[in-house]
């Protein structure tokens, strides 16, 4: 399976298709999006194919979920428990120039943009967005479905726990943990615990309010660890 499709055809899926395209392991096929009026159209020279339950009549090609943003994180999620596809249709799309070490693993349906950096030791699990320049240190643990933007940072034994978003230049300190679908604004210093489902701004970091309904639907749900729903893969 070296043909790819990426869902989504805004801004992060045209980042991932470019990601692709660098690191030439995958034959990009296009972008399948439920906009009907992209249907048929190119997005950088890459064609828009359908919509995203067209994913189904192409078994033979991989699957990588681009879709989200600040005010509704959680699409991506929404769209893996749509399309019900097995992890091994996920691919993990890594950026030619980001740097894995040896001691890291990164989950199905990830995506790693450009310079990301993962020191040693950190786990980084199914359906994570990572932005250009981010650096994750020694021990960090990412759990599924969180998006880090460009330019994070984390201390070491960070644990950003599911659908966690962390804003552009934000930093957290080492031993921290980013609550289940927390936002933190662009810039932040978080230095304590955040709770699940908070939004948290500033520096140091202290709340603003709940977060967003669709990131609070998702916290409700509760669903399993990533062993739970993605095996060991």
């Amino acid at each position: 399976m070296n043909e790819l499709v990426i869902i989504g055809a805004g801004g992060f899926a045209r980042e991932t298709a470019q990601a692709v395209h660098d690191a030439g392991e995958l034959r990009l096929l296009g972008h399948l999006d439920d906009n009907p009026a992209l249907h048929g159209t190119d997005v950088d020279g890459v064609p828009v194919l359908g919509d995203c339950d067209l994913v189904h009549g192409l078994p033979g090609a991989r699957v990588v979920i681009c879709v989200g943003n600040p005010r509704d994180y959680a699409a991506r999620a929404r769209l893996v428990r749509r399309l019900g596809l097995p992890a091994d249709r996920y691919a993990s799309v890594v950026h030619p120039t980001a740097v894995v070490s040896a001691t890291s693993e990164v989950g199905p349906g990830s995506v790693l943009l450009a310079h990301c950096v993962l020191t040693a030791a950190v786990r980084v699990g199914a359906q994570v967005a990572v932005m250009p320049h981010v650096v994750l240190t020694h021990d960090d643990v990412v759990d599924d479905y969180v998006t880090l933007t460009s330019g994070v940072r984390l201390g070491g034994g960070v644990r950003l726990e599911r659908g966690a978003y962390v804003g552009s230049g934000a930093l957290v300190r080492e031993g921290t943990t980013v609550g289940a679908w927390s936002q933190i604004g662009m810039g932040s210093s978080v230095l304590g615990d955040v709770p699940p489902g908070e939004v948290w701004v500033g520096s140091p970091a202290r709340r603003l309010r709940a977060a967003e309904a669709p990131a609070l639907d998702e916290l409700r749900r509760g669903q399993g660890s990533r062993h739970e729903q993605w095996g060991d893969h």
